[in-house]
């Protein structure tokens, strides 16, 4: 059973303008459903993620990989943000300075009400030209499963940073000054082990914020976290909202 210490309540409690700053990862999207997409799901177990989530695959065989984002669309399609989620949508309400940052791309955190999001890895539900990078929030068939073409020519594809790819360089440099002026600093659902997103935390701290890891097992942030609450980001944070004051 966690229990949130006194310093972090008074530190978040004390004035709406504390900068909060909050990194997510998978963890917090499972408490959702949202799988992992690592091979137990059908026509898909024959591919890993690698040989999927790459400029080569899509240039090679574009219909495939597609298809591939089309299926992991629908299922997050049917999922719904958690408590979790909705928390944190409500603790940039209640709070003057606040950035949420987020490794996930299914679009959970903005769905539940989040607005102020950097989402590292770019989101599936958005789409791009790979030509002239022409963005694109809706297309004329949502449920196309073959790759479809941009005005200019070239092939429409996921939104999403693919293995071998940068991140983008704007997100991330919003996210690094973040960390760095952070009061409070929140690690959540996140194995703290892929990089550059892993370093935030460690940034923030050393830059003097008070780091709270929330996760339902250790990791290898834990012992530098100055508060580590064990359990689901679901559970955790409605309490933390109650007893800081922010419900």
């Amino acid at each position: 059973m966690f229990s949130i210490s006194r310093e972090l309540k008074t530190l978040l409690s004390g004035s709406p303008a504390v900068r909060v700053v909050v990194l997510t990862g998978a963890g917090i999207s499972a408490e959702s459903g949202v799988p992992t997409f690592r091979g137990t799901d059908g026509l898909w177990s024959k591919f890993k993620p690698e040989e999927l989530a790459n400029v080569d695959a899509f240039m090679s065989n574009p219909d495939l990989v597609w298809s591939w984002y089309q299926h992991r669309r629908e299922i997050i399609n049917k999922v719904q943000p958690n408590e979790g989620h909705t928390s944190l949508a409500r603790m940039e309400e209640k709070l003057a300075d606040f950035t949420l940052i987020t490794q996930n791309v299914d679009g959970l955190h903005r769905r539940a009400g989040s607005r102020n999001v950097l989402e590292l890895h770019g989101n599936i539900l958005y789409n791009k030209c790979i030509k002239c990078s022409k963005m694109y929030q809706t297309l004329p068939d949502e449920e196309a499963k073959s790759a479809p073409v941009c005005e200019c020519g070239g092939r429409i594809r996921p939104d999403v940073v693919w293995f071998g790819e940068m991140l983008p360089q704007q997100i991330l440099q919003s996210a690094f000054r973040a960390a760095e002026n952070a009061a409070v600093f929140f690690s959540i659902g996140t194995s703290a082990l892929v990089h550059p997103a892993a370093s935030l935390p460690v940034i923030a701290k050393q830059r003097g914020a008070y780091l709270v890891e929330i996760n339902v097992e250790t990791t290898v942030l834990t012992d530098y976290a100055d508060e580590f609450l064990e359990g689901p980001s679901g559970e955790v944070l409605p309490s933390l909202m109650k007893e800081c004051g922010l419900a």
